[in-house]
């Protein structure tokens, strides 16, 4: 009993001990961050920039960081149950939030350290001739960013073509770039400043319909109005194509008379499913159009030639 009352006794000083070790470990550490905090790293101006103020700052930004994936998260749950215009709009007031949100945030953070406004703006104004031209692209990225969102010309979820020959439907309006996905699946980072001093085809801005021109050539001697009935046939088989919309019924036109065929021009009005994929969109028309024409036995040409000899061979 006397050897497990030892031990035991051992042990509680042990323990005892290595508490208090600990207990003086924290404690050291503990003055050790006070005299970091209290340490003035720098200056701007006349304001001393300690240790505890950059842990300020950076606890400010956390916070605001969080809030606003709070916020977005939010937002794109409201999205998820909203029409496609409204979605598009969502986006926007969630892009604007998360830049108000993140300026706040630092303004906060640099009075909360009790800079004076007045001398930010003189370093600010001193280090902008140095890098200016550095950050020429990309405040005029941001610039770019900001008219896109406030104009409502380019949203998310539109499809648009560009100058260059990309087409594609808009997937992010970031600060700097805005993401465009392809036909083909592709994802391809634009700058901002592209879509405000280039020229922008928006398919899908103003009406989620538009009218699609489809050129077809058959043979001289085909019966126009059988070929009319054949086309008017064919965009029904044609799942794009709108239906039962006044004004807007599929047409025929004649519109030339080639080299070797008759030309024709088929309008049709689709869908916004046959807006984002306009070769797609092509393809099942040409398709529909060629079964039709050979279903009513009507000949498509191809390029050829007559050879008139106006004597015969000549005698070896």
């Amino acid at each position: 009993m006397l050897v497990v009352d030892n031990a035991a006794a051992e042990y509680a000083g042990a323990l005892k001990s290595w508490l208090a070790a600990i207990s003086r470990s924290l404690k050291t550490a503990y003055i050790r961050a006070s005299d970091l905090t209290d340490l003035t790293l720098f200056s701007i101006g006349e304001t001393p920039v300690t240790g505890g103020d950059i842990l300020r700052i950076l606890v400010i930004l956390a916070v605001a960081l969080l809030l606003s994936r709070g916020v977005q998260h939010a937002i794109r749950r409201v999205r998820a149950t909203e029409s496609s215009g409204t979605q598009a709009s969502l986006y926007t007031v969630g892009r604007l939030t998360h830049y108000t949100i993140i300026i706040l945030a630092v303004v906060i953070a640099l009075s909360s350290v009790g800079l004076d406004f007045g001398n930010l703006a003189l370093v600010a104004g001193a280090l902008s001739v140095g890098i200016g031209f550095g950050l020429q692209s990309i405040v005029n990225n941001f610039v770019s960013g900001l008219i896109i969102l406030f104009e409502h010309s380019l949203r998310v979820g539109d499809y648009i073509e560009l100058d260059t020959g990309l087409t594609g439907t808009v997937k992010a309006i970031n600060v700097r770039s805005t993401l465009i996905n392809t036909n083909d699946n592709i994802d391809i980072v634009v700058p901002n400043s592209e879509f405000v001093t280039a020229r922008l085809t928006n398919w899908t801005l103003g009406e989620r319909t538009l009218r699609v021109r489809i050129p077809f050539g058959v043979a001289y001697g085909s019966d126009k109005e059988l070929v009319k009935k054949a086309a008017l046939e064919a965009v029904t088989d044609v799942p794009y194509t709108l239906t039962n919309m006044k004004g807007r019924e599929p047409d025929v036109w004649l519109v030339e008379f080639g080299d070797n065929s008759l030309n024709f021009l088929l309008l049709v009005w689709v869908n916004r499913q046959g807006a984002r994929r306009p070769t797609r969109t092509r393809a099942a028309y040409l398709w529909a159009l060629e079964d039709k024409l050979s279903e009513y036995g009507i000949e498509i040409p191809f390029p050829q030639r007559d050879l008139h000899l106006r004597s015969g061979w000549p005698e070896r």
